[in-house]
């Protein structure tokens, strides 16, 4: 990076005291800290992040395929509900029939009989990590970093549609061109086409 005359966005650290209802579902955490090792499409994370748009809260979704890292899905919407997650399932390129786990902090918002309709339809298992431990969902937490960092705080958004727009964008581009070094500094899109997973 020093060579080319880059530099990196650094992140901002911020503690918040943790004020919503906790998801008190009985699932077991069935990726259990093991985050590799898994066939494309058949494992996927997500998380959901807040972005500011004008003076209000806007959400983000993302769904992480575990097998390349990349960000197989996502939305944008006002309201943190099913609805948003819902959105970002529908962006998928594959079938659903293929999914085999979907694993998500105990957010509320995925607390949801919408989402686990969904889920019983595709026989999709649901995995939730333990209460109280930030670790068991670090892989879509961390996923959400890098677009807040290189995109989110590089700009100021007035509307939904434009947040949205720039979010496609940076989706493709991280999908098919952004060297991740989990990946070793390939692309995912690089990183599957060659057979490879984590």
């Amino acid at each position: 990076m020093r060579e080319q005359g880059m530099t990196s966005a650094y992140a901002r650290r911020r503690s918040e005291p943790h004020r919503t209802r906790v998801n008190e579902a009985r699932l077991a955490n069935l990726l259990d800290h093991e985050f590799d090792g898994y066939a494309p499409h058949t494992h996927l994370a997500s998380d959901l992040t807040y972005v500011r748009v004008g003076g209000d809260w806007a959400y983000v979704c993302l769904l992480v395929g575990l097998a390349n890292r990349g960000i197989v899905g996502h939305s944008v919407g006002r309201a943190r509900d099913a609805g948003l997650m819902l959105s970002a399932f529908c962006t998928l390129d594959f079938l659903l029939a293929g999914v085999q786990v979907f694993h998500t902090d105990r957010g509320s918002e995925f607390d949801n009989t919408r989402i686990d309709e969904l889920l019983d339809v595709f026989d999709i298992k649901r995995s939730l990590p333990r209460k109280g431990n930030p670790y068991d969902n670090a892989v879509a937490e961390s996923t959400n970093r890098p677009p807040k960092k290189e995109l989110v705080y590089r700009n100021y958004y007035t509307t939904i549609e434009q947040l949205r727009h720039d979010l496609n964008d940076y989706v493709w581009w991280s999908d098919n061109q952004r060297l991740h070094s989990t990946l070793g500094y390939r692309s995912p899109k690089e990183f599957t086409e060659q057979g490879l997973v984590l």
